[in-house]
């Protein structure tokens, strides 16, 4: 068996769900309007340039829904699934996943995004396994605005992707293949560990150093 790994802002996506959120915070009144726009875009720049502070992003990107009731924030995620996130649920990335999953591959979308947000999403896309940010729970199961434990960030993918394969009583050595598909140099430990790295949609940072180390390089939505 094979393992294969996806990314999801970027790499499945067309765009970055956690941003998206943030600007759907903004147009249903849940967030304070330009200034905090402006933070978001602020944040996802800082994505970008591999300098995130993600303790801080998380407690800014819940801040406009984890007091609201889990009700009342639950119907909110199931608009920004049916109005912003279903358009880019695109036949191309649909088309990939189903490759893999129709060679018996053993799949994981792999996201810095946190679990509030991507849990539809990997859903809408057929995948079990979702490995992201987990968000801290109060006593009283209310989010604290905090991440639980170690986030799948940067090298904290590959603790992440090593404990839920220890769960399901696997190992790295398991697999003859290991494929992981991102668009980020954020993603470069994950990418330099795996036996096969695919360059998705890449940033030109994440471009140049695919092209000099020879790493396939997928356009997937050209």
């Amino acid at each position: 068996m094979n393992l294969t790994l996806f990314d999801l802002d970027g790499t499945l996506l067309p765009g970055d769900s956690d941003h998206a959120f943030g600007g759907f915070m903004v147009d249903i009144g849940w967030a304070d309007g330009a200034a905090w726009a402006a933070r978001n875009d602020q944040f996802y720049a800082d994505y970008q340039a591999g300098r995130l502070d993600l303790d801080e992003y998380i407690e800014f990107a819940t801040s406009a829904w984890r007091q609201r009731p889990a009700a009342e924030a639950l119907a909110v995620r199931e608009r920004f699934m049916a109005e912003v996130m279903a358009p880019q649920l695109r036949a191309e990335a649909r088309a990939l996943v189903r490759r893999h999953q129709e060679a018996g591959d053993l799949i994981a979308v792999v996201t810095a995004t946190n679990e509030f947000v991507t849990a539809p999403i990997a859903a809408a896309f057929g995948i079990e396994h979702l490995i992201a940010v987990r968000l801290q729970r109060d006593t009283d199961g209310a989010y604290t605005g905090h991440v639980e434990g170690v986030p799948s960030f940067q090298a904290g993918k590959i603790a992440r992707v090593h404990d839920w394969l220890a769960g399901l009583g696997r190992q790295w050595q398991d697999f003859e293949r290991i494929s992981f598909y991102s668009d980020s140099v954020n993603d470069l430990p994950l990418l330099e560990l795996v036996s096969h790295p695919v360059a998705t949609n890449p940033t030109p940072a994440l471009a140049d150093i695919a092209s000099a180390r020879g790493w396939p390089i997928l356009e997937l939505f050209k």
